[in-house]
């Protein structure tokens, strides 16, 4: 049983130290130019064809002092679970229902890589 038992920690083990794939970058750039560019733009600076007809604009995501105000696991919940889960405007679309976590991560991933 105890040889058993150290076989399964190390095992458990094994499986925690596996390298964690970095999310894709161009992959998110290519699913944020599909769902978010309307919006906020192909660079992210809130300035798509359809910001000007909101209230309130889209957000700058590039801007470096937003950037530094937020985390990542906060962009992640806005893009999936949209604006209003997170006190922000209802006019923010949830994607979470067409997205996969590795979409998340990646399109985290180019969010963060906006940063002027």
């Amino acid at each position: 049983m105890r040889v058993l038992l150290t076989a399964v920690v190390l095992s458990a083990g094994a499986m925690l130290a596996q390298p964690v794939p970095a999310a894709d970058v161009a992959a998110g750039e290519t699913k944020f130019k599909q769902l978010c560019g309307t919006c906020h733009g192909p660079t992210g600076k809130g300035d798509g064809p359809a910001s000007a007809a909101l209230n309130p604009q889209p957000r700058d995501l590039s801007s470096a002092e937003w950037q530094n105000e937020v985390d990542d696991a906060h962009i992640r919940t806005v893009i999936a679970d949209g604006g209003a889960a997170v006190g922000l405007s209802p006019i923010m679309t949830a994607f979470g229902h067409a997205l996969s976590d590795e979409d998340l991560d990646n399109l985290v991933a180019y969010i963060r890589s906006l940063d002027d």
